[in-house]
């Protein structure tokens, strides 16, 4: 398979899927059926929906990289990673929500709330990173750099999650301008980490954290916020930057 095909089959198959399931939840809604993440009939859509990433990024990863099935499902729970790939994700999770320690909060009403929102992101989240960062990503940046290439996959990205947030039945209460600078962000740390780590775990793990900490954040410094994540776009872009130049060495 063509590096072209591969790119045109990941993105018109992730959004091609997402894009009849809003089309059929519309319809189911224009006839007065409720189809929403409060209903059966809307969880499956958003189920079906939810994994276009996933399954899309795993046929073009079979058809196009020659890695089996079974190579991506332990890519997806090996957890037996560098000590530094896992200090590296705090420093990036600390940078991200600094916000929150000032003038904010994380309310956890139980101990284990903390552990089912994690596992729950895993599987309505960490599982979009087959797709975006083991796919798509590394074969974009077969022919353009970081930046450019996080560029592309952003823009995919936001268009893939405003697709499931209309199926979710939740896209009203979306703050656009802060969301995607949040996603654009995401972006640079999860694409960083894959390039430094070559870990789907350390990708899948870091996005679901990311997402459990954005439910149980309440409040914080929002001038900070910005800051640090202007902050983590740096840092990602020369974490990138010193890998790529690292490899470049070791290769001559």
């Amino acid at each position: 398979m063509e590096r072209k095909k591969a790119v045109s089959m990941y993105l018109f198959g992730t959004l091609g899927q997402m894009l009849i399931v809003c089309i059929a939840v519309r319809i189911l809604r224009i006839f007065g059926v409720k189809a929403d993440y409060t209903t059966l009939i809307g969880m499956i859509a958003i189920i079906v929906g939810g994994v276009s990433s996933a399954l899309w990024g795993s046929i073009v990863s079979i058809k196009y990289r020659k890695i089996s099935i079974k190579q991506i499902f332990w890519d997806f729970v090996n957890i037996n990673k560098s000590y530094q790939y896992y200090l590296l994700v705090i420093v990036f999770l600390l940078l991200d929500f600094s916000y929150v320690l000032v003038g904010g909060k994380f309310e956890i009403t139980s101990w284990y709330i903390p552990i089912i929102l994690f596992l729950k992101a895993i599987l309505f989240g960490g599982i979009e990173e087959i797709g975006w960062r083991y796919t798509f990503q590394p074969i974009l940046e077969e022919k353009v750099n970081f930046i450019f290439s996080t560029a592309i996959t952003f823009v995919s990205w936001g268009i893939w999650h405003f697709l499931y947030f209309y199926t979710e039945g939740t896209i009203y209460q979306i703050n656009v301008v802060p969301f995607l600078f949040g996603l654009l962000t995401n972006c640079f740390i999860l694409t960083s980490l894959f390039k430094e780590t070559q870990s789907l775990w350390i990708c899948v793990m870091t996005h679901a954290l990311i997402n459990m900490f954005t439910q149980i954040a309440i409040g914080g410094d929002e001038y900070l916020s910005t800051a640090c994540k202007i902050l983590i776009i740096i840092i990602a872009t020369t974490t990138a930057r010193k890998n790529k130049m690292s490899k470049k060495y070791g290769e001559t």
